[in-house]
């Protein structure tokens, strides 16, 4: 658990920061961002949202919950999705065993203009019965406009 505080930490500390490049030395730059107004509340209610596109069915709804730039470690794909057409495709198969999330879990980290939203889900498939806990990681930032996710991870438990 140190690991993922400190993981969400940097990663929160890092909103405006830089891809580090090999050889250059970085400085301090002071935050000129104005900083969107949130609470654990709001956070949580993203993943409902996202939820919610899920029971949709329509993979579209689905993926514009994500930023452009965002990566999908998915639950039952061994290959990152890194565009959007990617993740929609992902989410066509994924889509049509009717899954919906429960969060069993959870822990919100809020940031400057980013949140993490990380613990443990359980999805149910409609179509097909199962039940499938597994681990969740969702980042997100604020584009201005909205919260977007930029990354999620999801993992299914070890037994």
């Amino acid at each position: 658990m140190k690991l993922f505080a400190l993981a969400a930490a940097l990663a929160l500390a890092g909103c405006a920061s830089q891809p580090a490049q090999p050889g250059k030395t970085y400085t301090h730059v002071p935050r000129t961002e104005k900083c969107k107004p949130t609470s654990e509340k709001k956070i949580a209610a993203l993943f409902d949202r996202w939820n919610d596109s899920l029971e949709s069915g329509d993979p579209h709804k689905v993926v514009a919950n994500y930023a452009d730039d965002a990566i999908l470690l998915a639950t039952v794909s061994n290959q990152p999705k890194l565009t959007p057409a990617e993740r929609e495709e992902y989410f066509e198969t994924f889509l049509l065993n009717e899954p919906s999330g429960k969060i069993d879990l959870r822990r919100i980290y809020l940031g400057c203009n980013v949140a993490v939203d990380a613990g443990l889900y359980t999805f149910t498939f409609d179509r097909t019965g199962q039940v499938v806990p597994a681990r969740y990681t969702f980042t997100y930032r604020w584009d201005g406009e909205q919260w977007l996710i930029t990354s999620h991870h999801s993992s299914v438990l070890p037994e």
